[in-house]
């Protein structure tokens, strides 16, 4: 009796996991993928390359230093701090975000040019970055709390066994009625989105490049997001990329906005 028990308990084991009784649900698989895309180390700074390029093939770039800094759990707050080194007209320009779980961040800007730090309003979150195919929201990311997740299907991008996310807003004033993620089993980074407009067709598309590890962390050092409506494309390149590197928290303040130490953007 003991060994017909032991083996039903065995064929019970089984088809729990056959049946994928233990898989992670939507809202497990992108609280994961936030943790490794947003928030991974305690801090972070990249030089980046941001390569706009027109439906006619004509580029501009942007040349900027990113760092970020994490403040407890994955979800948490963040604090985001850039500055921009060309081209002329937005040199010196650096952008400031807190972001809070929960509720809307806070984005400041300064624009040198008229020797000013402007507020950017909750409802301007999901304008154009610095004149990129990006979100101000696309940079320092957003709540999950804010959409309902679904599973759609399981599919490969390349040799990327990945997940697909379906994620609608709760807001009904967003620009876009749903999002598709494609999210890596193996490091649970978003390989591909896809955004779809209120008439369910799809507008915008974000890819994963390349994708490095940086002293154990994944991470997708050259992206895209592309407009099919307008046939305008942001390339995003990171050229140099590090953890762990010990950004203060004075950092995080107006009046570094306005003059940055040299240390931090060199």
């Amino acid at each position: 009796m003991r060994k017909v028990s032991a083996f039903s308990a065995m064929i019970v084991m089984f088809s729990v996991f056959s049946t994928g009784a233990f898989a992670l649900t939507a809202d497990e698989i992108m609280k994961k993928s936030q943790a490794v895309f947003l928030y991974p180390g305690d801090d972070f700074k990249a030089r980046v390359m941001m390569k706009l390029i027109s439906k006619g093939g004509q580029e501009r770039v942007r040349e900027m230093m990113m760092l970020r800094k994490n403040y407890g759990e994955p979800g948490g707050e963040q604090k985001y701090f850039m500055y921009f080194f060309q081209p002329a007209d937005v040199r010196n320009m650096t952008f400031m975000v807190y972001k809070y779980p929960g509720k809307d961040a806070d984005r400041w800007l300064f624009v040198p040019a008229i020797n000013m730090v402007r507020r950017i309003a909750a409802q301007d979150k999901r304008s154009s970055f610095v004149g990129s195919d990006f979100t101000y929201e696309d940079i320092s990311g957003r709540n999950l709390e804010d959409d309902a997740h679904a599973v759609v299907k399981e599919e490969k991008i390349g040799n990327r066994d990945c997940t697909v996310i379906k994620s609608t807003p709760k807001a009904s004033e967003m620009e876009y009625s749903y999002k598709l993620s494609w999210i890596d089993k193996a490091t649970f980074l978003p390989v591909k989105e896809e955004y779809y407009d209120k008439k369910g067709e799809l507008y915008r598309v974000f890819s994963a490049d390349e994708i490095k590890d940086v002293k154990g962390h994944p991470t997708i050092t050259k992206r895209s997001m592309k407009n099919l409506l307008s046939g305008h494309m942001t390339e995003v390149t990171f050229l140099k990329t590090d953890y762990n590197v010990g950004i203060e928290d004075s950092l995080f303040t107006e009046r570094f906005l306005k003059q940055p130490p040299k240390r931090w953007i060199e």
